[in-house]
């Protein structure tokens, strides 16, 4: 075990990271974990990261990453409908993912990043809830071989500092349980929410479960090659029409 200097390091890091982002477009309470994303991909030295959390709802919320093709690779995620997060959120233990181990254990999710963005591993590491349901924090690799390269204890302590600082934005604001912390409400967050929205709209007029209507939307965008969020939006703005997800011959 690391003495517990390398901790103090390890938080002086990432703080000096965190503070080194210094975007105007980032500065707002609803983008801080944009914020944490880069700053965990910078000390980490990984390619990107992405935070998520599974609300009370038990809804799967992206709430920042450190890029766009992050963000991408949560979608892609998110419409497969499985992957090393949701794995890690579920099971509460760290997911190591290589490129054959994608393949194998969530192809459809591979398939999806892969031809998506430039990532071929994941690692996801569960993070201690901050509210409510559970969260995850994905790192990303563009080479396989690093994930054998990445400090785990470096990780996971990074992993706590990102849920201490999430924890310590929700006590020093006021909120109501209803609409949760402004971190919650960022344009990733927002652009989930859309998701929602469209589910109820085919449930209703297909006279189907939201289950079912979600699964209509992510076959849709798994033969579109687009993501659920995607196909969300075109059915909210009327691009697409709820009967169009019913497969041919239905």
């Amino acid at each position: 075990m690391r003495p517990d200097n390398s901790v103090v390091t390890i938080a002086g890091r990432f703080e000096a990271a965190l503070m080194d982002i210094d975007e105007p477009g980032l500065a707002g309470p609803e983008l801080l974990p944009v914020r944490l994303a880069r700053a965990a991909a910078r000390v980490l030295e990984v390619d990107a990261v992405g935070i998520s959390m599974v609300d009370a709802a038990q809804q799967l919320v992206p709430l920042g990453a450190s890029s766009t093709e992050a963000a991408t690779a949560e979608r892609m995620q998110f419409t497969a409908g499985q992957g090393p997060c949701m794995t890690a959120q579920d099971t509460r233990q760290p997911v190591f993912a290589p490129e054959d181990e994608l393949r194998r254990r969530w192809p459809v999710f591979s398939e999806l990043m892969i031809g998506a963005t430039p990532y071929r591993a994941v690692v996801a590491l569960p993070l201690l809830a901050p509210l409510a349901g559970a969260g995850a924090m994905d790192l990303f690799f563009t080479r396989s071989d690093d994930v054998a390269d990445l400090e785990v204890f470096e990780a996971l302590a990074v992993g706590e500092l990102v849920t201490s600082a999430l924890s310590d934005a929700a006590v020093w604001s006021t909120w109501s349980p209803e609409e949760g912390p402004d971190w919650l409400h960022g344009p990733v967050p927002r652009r989930r929410a859309a998701v929602w929205e469209a589910m109820g709209k085919v449930s209703v007029d297909l006279e189907i479960g939201t289950p079912a209507a979600l699964a209509l939307m992510r076959a849709k965008a798994y033969v579109r090659r687009r993501s659920v969020d995607d196909v969300a939006a075109d059915l909210l703005s009327g691009q697409v029409r709820s009967w169009e997800l019913r497969p041919i011959g239905d």
